[in-house]
Order: C-alpha cells, then structure tokens, then sequence
C-alpha cells in the first residue's frame, strides 16, 4: 500500500471519498475538512506513519503533506 492510499484511508474516515479520487494536487480546502478534522487527520497520520507534523500555512495540499511523510 502506498502512502497516498493510506492516506487516503485516513481521511476517508472524516470525508467521504471516492476510492483513487485523492491525488497530489488535491487541496484540504477542496476537500472540505474544518480545523478541528485536519487535527485529527493529522494526529491519525503521525500515528500511522510515525512522524511528527506541525500544521501551517505551507500545508496546502496532499502532495505538502506527502512530502513531509516521505
């Protein structure tokens, strides 16, 4: 399993998503996720990939947030 597959396993589970609808250039402002959702994604996806992620201004799309996993 890549890491956009999980995550979008992770983000399925506060958004509803078509199964490869999520691609690099896809923006947490298209999928709709409010703050409070973005913390526990983001909780969800240190746990899952054992890294520390510090959300900011830079974080705009699954693509940045790949990179910081990668």
């Amino acid at each position: 399993m890549t890491n956009l597959e999980k995550l979008e396993q992770i983000i399925s589970e506060y958004k509803e998503l078509e199964p490869g609808s999520l691609t690099a250039e896809t923006t947490f402002e298209e999928l709709e996720l409010d703050s409070l959702d973005l913390v526990d994604m983001t909780m969800a996806c240190e746990d899952t990939f054992g890294v520390t992620i510090e959300l900011n201004d830079d974080l705009k799309t699954i693509g940045d947030l790949l990179d910081l996993l990668d």
